[in-house]
């Protein structure tokens, strides 16, 4: 009924009766003057209001170092405005599914605060990603600049040409490296800076390798390429142990998901099979010793499945 009575608006308000046609914004605006809308004003100003108010908080949640760890390009207070209008939206679904009772509120309350975890998730799944590309472009990355050094070029300039030509995310860090020291930042402290930003530890060698030929002399393209011919080594067996581990990992997931999703089904489908766990003490007592339980079965099968290289 509601998208026969949205055609038929449509049908009556562009078809049979359309609009009158008005002369574009850019022809009745003075030459020179940018046009704003009241929807981008009203944007900002709230932009401005979330800045203001995380300039006297600690942003370690949803910080700029953060998103830029994650690849995320938009600032703090924009990511944050996202965050409370995808919990806004998430919100209205909770008070649309439980509409007419009381679980409009419990699935309001639930389903927003479900917005900054996912945040945090997508995060967080985002900053790994672009760990294990680093991680995975390294030993290439390693080869690119003792080729760089066999041709006659300086070491500065190698790091230049690894961050104008290798791929996201070395290009992006490399960068980072270059202008850290053209505003004067030793260039081993960057590399070790670097190296922990992104949790390599394999790139916190060849930082170390850098730093010790800086300071004793010999052939650094030659002690690159026996790193990078290590790392591609230790690459290639983390590749291997991470096929052999795929099987534990997805068990894992699925006796995870499992559980919760039957959970969220039931309570569609049928909301009176759950009502018990809802009305009583002992129904909430065996609802948090279930969550205990979930949280300690996850934790467990976290650590077994997770292989350390």
């Amino acid at each position: 009924m509601v998208l026969a009575l949205l055609a038929l608006l449509a049908l009556v308000f562009l078809v049979i009766s359309p609009p009158v046609k008005r002369v574009s914004v850019e022809r009745r605006i003075a030459p020179g003057t940018e046009y704003v809308s009241a929807l981008t004003k009203a944007t900002d100003k709230t932009v401005a209001t979330i800045e203001s108010a995380m300039s006297r908080r600690d942003q370690r949640t949803f910080g700029e170092e953060r998103l830029e760890l994650a690849g995320v390009r938009m600032t703090p207070s924009a990511f944050v405005l996202v965050v409370f209008a995808s919990g806004a939206v998430l919100a209205v679904i909770g008070v649309a599914i439980g509409f007419g009772s009381w679980w409009s509120l419990f699935w309001a309350v639930i389903l927003a605060a479900l917005a900054p975890l996912f945040a945090n998730i997508f995060l967080n799944v985002r900053t790994s990603n672009r760990r294990a590309r680093f991680s995975d472009q390294l030993d290439d990355t390693l080869q690119l600049v003792s080729g760089n050094l066999r041709a006659g070029h300086g070491l500065t300039q190698a790091i230049d040409s690894v961050a104008r030509f290798a791929d996201p995310p070395t290009s992006e860090e490399f960068t980072r490296i270059v202008n850290e020291s053209r505003i004067g930042r030793d260039l081993g402290v960057a590399l070790a800076s670097t190296a922990e930003r992104m949790r390599s530890d394999d790139f916190n060698w060849a930082a170390q390798a850098i730093a010790i030929n800086r300071e004793t002399g010999g052939n650094l393209a030659e002690t690159l390429e026996r790193t990078a011919a290590t790392i591609r080594e230790r690459n290639q067996i983390r590749r291997q142990v991470k096929a052999l581990s795929a099987e534990g990992r997805l068990s894992a997931i699925i006796l995870i998901s499992l559980p919760i999703a039957v959970f969220i089904l039931v309570s569609f489908l049928q909301p009176g099979y759950l009502a018990p766990f809802f009305e009583s003490f002992l129904g909430w007592l065996a609802l948090a010793a279930a969550v205990i339980l979930m949280i300690v079965g996850t934790v467990w099968m976290f650590f077994a499945v997770r292989v350390k290289f």
